[in-house]
């Protein structure tokens, strides 16, 4: 087939890989246009932009869906993974194949922006990947394949999400396998849908009172962005890593101890053993060497 693939973010590249291998065509890639990134703002293209450049692929940046109207008349297919634009149903029509969407969860559940996060923070064993044809609402259209894949339970949203891109290769050529063909997607169900609201960094702020498995996964929800939070003597601290101690110290909600290089921290129930942190200004550094540097003492808290 003769594709157009509509993509920003680095997971969508092993599918890209995929492709470029395949006996189709990437005739497109349309990304979003250049923002400013970094301390010093510069513009900056997308991963999916620098990817393409790479291969010498004609790729462009549209400001508005609507200039895409111009650009599919001659487009099979258009695969979606993560381009963030809602696209209107004119747009939609004009492939003879419509767009295909790769999506990081087994829908309906996690319909919505971050689905791997969520899926985390939920405590979920079990997620995938669903590939499905857009249509005008939020991940509802009918689905093509769906793949299950096994959550490590110590899995950062970072990892789990590098796993599922590659998942996520094989459900898409196995689709355009299926429309070749002539198989036609099934409706979705709205049975049992949930909604993955995009994370934002106010939400990243921990609170020392809930559970420490409730903590734990919101660290890996987290991470690497927008990023766990808390705070030590009033300056910012992001937490990286962490896991439930077995340490039987009796800690107040954010109140640390620090013993033997092992960094401990009071929750709702048990105590927290912090692995990883990015202090205010600094890089990523493990919680032992944190802590010769911060010098704990009796009384110090998180948050």
């Amino acid at each position: 087939m003769r594709l157009a693939i509509a993509a920003t973010p680095r997971v969508a590249i092993p599918t890209l890989e995929a492709l470029l291998l395949s006996s189709h065509e990437i005739a497109l890639v349309i990304t979003q246009p250049d923002r400013p990134a970094g301390r010093g703002r510069e513009l900056t293209p997308t991963d999916v932009s620098q990817w393409a450049d790479l291969h010498s692929l004609r790729t462009i940046k549209p400001e508005t869906s609507d200039q895409l109207l111009s650009q599919l008349d001659d487009i099979d297919c258009v695969v979606t993974i993560g381009y963030g634009v809602l696209l209107p149903v004119e747009v939609l029509r004009i492939p003879q194949y419509g767009f295909i969407n790769l999506h990081f969860s087994l829908l309906p559940q996690w319909r919505g922006a971050a689905p791997v996060q969520r899926s985390i923070e939920a405590g979920d064993r079990v997620t995938g990947v669903t590939v499905f044809q857009l249509d005008q609402g939020m991940d509802t259209g009918p689905i093509y394949i769906s793949k299950e894949v096994f959550l490590d339970p110590q899995w950062n949203s970072g990892q789990a999400l590098d796993v599922l891109a590659k998942a996520g290769a094989g459900a898409v050529l196995d689709t355009l396998t299926m429309i070749a063909s002539g198989a036609k997607p099934h409706a979705q169900s709205n049975v049992g849908q949930s909604r993955a609201r995009k994370l934002s960094s106010s939400e990243g702020e921990i609170d020392w009172n809930t559970p420490a498995e409730i903590i734990r996964r919101k660290v890996l929800a987290f991470t690497p962005a927008p990023g766990a939070w808390t705070t030590f003597r009033g300056a910012h601290m992001k937490i990286v890593d962490c896991e439930i101690s077995d340490s039987l110290a009796k800690l107040a909600p954010g109140e640390l101890l620090g013993e033997d290089g092992n960094v401990l921290v009071g929750t709702g129930d048990r105590a927290l053993r912090l692995l990883q942190m990015i202090p205010s200004g600094k890089s990523s550094m493990s919680a032992g060497d944190w802590l010769r540097g911060a010098r704990v003492v009796t009384g110090d808290h998180l948050g």
